[in-house]
Order: C-alpha cells, then structure tokens, then sequence
C-alpha cells in the first residue's frame, strides 16, 4: 500500500507541476486551453470547466494540455477543423517566442519543483553530513559488507586486530588493502557482544583502493530558510549536471546505455517509500529533473522538437508545413511508445531474472 501511495505520489506530483507549466503560461499570454489532462487512454473522470475539460485518464504514464490552434481539432460531426487566423486565442496566432514559452514552461516546472522538494528537505530535516564515527550508515547490495552479513548500524571497532575508531582511520585500513582478505571486529548494535567476520575487498578500478560497500551515517545538521534554500538551488544544479554528464556518456558509448522503464522507476519509489519522507522527496526532486531535461531533448512529440520547430519558424520567417511537423510528432509518439513497451519489457524480464 505504502508502494502504491508513493508512486502515485511521485508520478502525480512530477506529471502536473509539468502540465500545470504548460497551462498556467498558456492562460497568461491568452491562449485557451482546451484540455488538462492526467494520463492517457481512455477517461476515467472528468469535469468540464468554463473553457476546460480537466480529465483524468487511465493510463498514468504522462498527461498532456490541448490548446487551441495548436493542433487540428474536431468538431460535434467528427470534421477536422482549424482554428480561424484572426482568432486572437489561438496557439499559432501567438508570437513565437509566446509559443516558445509555453513549450519551456513544463520542463523549467520540473526544474523548480526539484529545488522546491530539496529546499524542504533541507528547511525541515537539516543539512545531511557524514557521520566521521566508526558507524555503518547504509550498505551497497552485492557489495562484500553485506555479502559478509554486516548490517547498518554495526560498528567496525577493529580491522585486522587494528583499532577504528573513527571512520578515517576505518577507511584508511580497508582502502590499504585491495584484494585481500580482512577480518573485521564488529559491534552490533543492541548486542554487547563483539563478533568477528571475514570480508575480502574489492579493488577500485578508478583509485585501485580496497572496498567493501560501506557508507557512513548520515547526520542532518539544523539549517535556516536561507541555507536550506541556497543547498535545495545547489543541489538540484549537481544532479542536472550529473544527469547530463551521464546521459552523454550513454550516447557516447563511454558507459553501458542503462535504461530503466516504469517497472524499475516503480521499484525504486517503493525503495525510497521505505527508506523515509527525506528519501521519497530526493527521489522525487531527480526524476522530476530527469523528466525536464528528457523533454528539452529534440525527439518528435517531446517539448524539445516543439522548441526546435519553432526556433526555425523564427528564423524563417514562417511557419513550416503544420501537417509535416504533426505527421513528425505523431511518428516519434508511435516510437516512443514502442520504446517505453521495450524498456518495460527489459525491466519485468530483470525481475524474473533476479526472482530465478
């Protein structure tokens, strides 16, 4: 149930900061938006506004706003229709940088919708710091620490018979030694006996350190509005530039192209659910950046193709053929599509694989 809440909390909240963008920028410069809509497929519920229909729909994988003008619209006999050229309300009798900020406005929402998460955060639980204590904060899965049965919580009072009693002199023992075996004294928490395991490191390809998977406590340190605010900014920049950064390592063939569809997004907001409030937040905060800076990219029927059209009609002086760019956007909305059933299919053929 906590699973469930928590993805519908995250994908909601990241689909109608994004759509609401759209909207709110639409009704500014006077456009009419036709619909506001959650999902896709066929309705579930929806009310009709003074102009807007607000529509929820079954398929909760994205949503969209329909403004006037913008596309071809039907009429009550089921005839395509355009919108007049003197209609002052219409999407395309809008100057194009007008247009250009409506395309803008949902991907920059994603972007404050993760400073908003980070800065409370930071405004509510404090600055997170490393613990410098000997403490087990959290484990990598997989890695030797938990391979071995170490669990968060335990203390590594000693590594080879040598004392640790903090987490720099911990660290320096363990990174001394790559590709050994180490026996470690631990102290579990609750317990006041003291216990031995065997733990054989594994060297960092990068730094050729011995590691085992371990990560310290995280302490949260109290910070004002200000503080708070100027770490949200801060870190919602690192993760764009890191997401950045490892999206082009992806396209560059510089790391394995690692993509994760619904199912593992899903997986890993339950995962968060369970780890805390702070956790879901985070977690949330960079999907939400991932899902601004995926739409500014220039694939047909994302925010970014729509931008590019619309550079080039400034450019020329002229808008490009509507039924070409339409035909383009609805062909790179097939694509995805069948992109996002080959990444789902990936993803449920990794669960059966790690159940097996």
């Amino acid at each position: 149930m906590l699973t469930t809440l928590a993805i519908v909390f995250v994908f909601g909240s990241m689909v109608m900061i994004h759509e609401f963008g759209h909207y709110i920028v639409a009704k500014w410069i006077g456009v009419k938006v036709l619909e506001f809509s959650f999902g896709f497929g066929p309705k579930i519920v929806g009310y009709q506004g003074k102009e807007t229909f607000y529509c929820l729909r079954l398929i909760p994988l994205g949503g969209f706003v329909k403004l006037h003008g913008m596309d071809a619209e039907v009429d009550a006999n089921g005839r395509s229709i355009v919108a007049p050229s003197q209609d002052v309300r219409s999407f395309m009798n809008k100057p194009v940088w007008q247009r250009m900020a409506v395309i803008a406005a949902g991907p920059i929402m994603n972007f404050i919708l993760a400073v908003i998460l980070f800065v409370t955060v930071f405004a509510f639980l404090g600055i997170p710091s490393s613990g410098d204590s000997n403490l087990i904060g959290s484990l990598l899965k997989g890695k030797p620490a938990a391979t071995a049965g170490i669990q968060p919580g335990d203390r590594i009072i000693a590594v080879d018979q040598v004392k640790t009693p903090d987490w720099t002199s911990l660290t320096e023992a363990i990174h001394a030694k790559p590709d050994q075996l180490l026996t470690l004294t631990i102290e579990r928490m609750n317990e006041k006996q003291v216990q031995t395991l065997s733990v054989k490191t594994e060297k960092d390809a990068q730094t050729g350190y011995g590691m085992i998977g371990i990560a310290p406590e995280v302490i949260y340190e109290h910070a004002s509005i200000l503080e708070a605010t100027h770490y949200g900014i801060e870190r919602s920049v690192d993760f764009t530039k890191l997401i950045m950064v490892t999206l082009t390592q992806m396209v560059t063939g510089k790391i394995p192209a690692e993509v994760g569809g619904p199912v593992m997004i899903a997986q890993a907001i339950g995962e968060g659910a369970h780890q805390g409030l702070a956790s879901l937040l985070g977690l949330t905060g960079v999907l939400s950046i991932q899902l601004g800076l995926i739409n500014l990219f220039p694939i047909p029927a994302l925010d970014g193709s729509r931008l590019v059209f619309l550079l080039i009609e400034g450019l020329r002086g002229k808008p490009l053929n509507p039924e070409k760019e339409n035909m383009i956007h609805l062909v790179g909305f097939v694509l995805l599509m069948m992109l996002m059933l080959a990444v789902t299919y990936k993803d449920v053929l990794r669960l059966f694989v790690k159940a097996g």
